[in-house]
């Protein structure tokens, strides 16, 4: 699971947070894109998609490296692996609760 980040910038549920954000990750998802690929497929600006990407970059759920005199943004595989991991191990323990709960009320006679 993901440590508890202190600084804001860097967590990448705050990050996630945003429908913008969400929407750029989405966009990676098919591949690395540079800036004006990115903002030529949405509703906000070229410097405001360099914002959000900047805190996606901070967030490690993006990379960027640079292709001539463009720079390229992929999606940063081990950051999302740890959101991955942390909202999996949510998900057990919520499924495990929820089996407890299922055979008690069976118990109880409450089929």
């Amino acid at each position: 699971m993901p440590a508890v980040v202190s600084d804001p910038a860097r967590d990448p549920f705050d990050a996630l947070g945003d429908p913008n954000r969400r929407e750029i990750l989405r966009l990676l998802s098919h591949g690395g894109k540079a800036v004006t690929e990115l903002a030529a497929d949405m509703p906000i600006s070229r410097p405001a998609v360099s914002r959000h990407l900047r805190l996606l970059k901070e967030a490690q759920l993006v990379t960027e490296h640079a292709e001539g005199t463009r720079r390229i943004y992929r999606l940063h595989e081990k950051g999302l692996e740890a959101v991955r991991e942390y909202l999996d191990g949510l998900w057990s323990d919520a499924s495990v609760r929820f089996s407890l709960l299922a055979n008690n009320s069976r118990e109880k006679g409450g089929d």
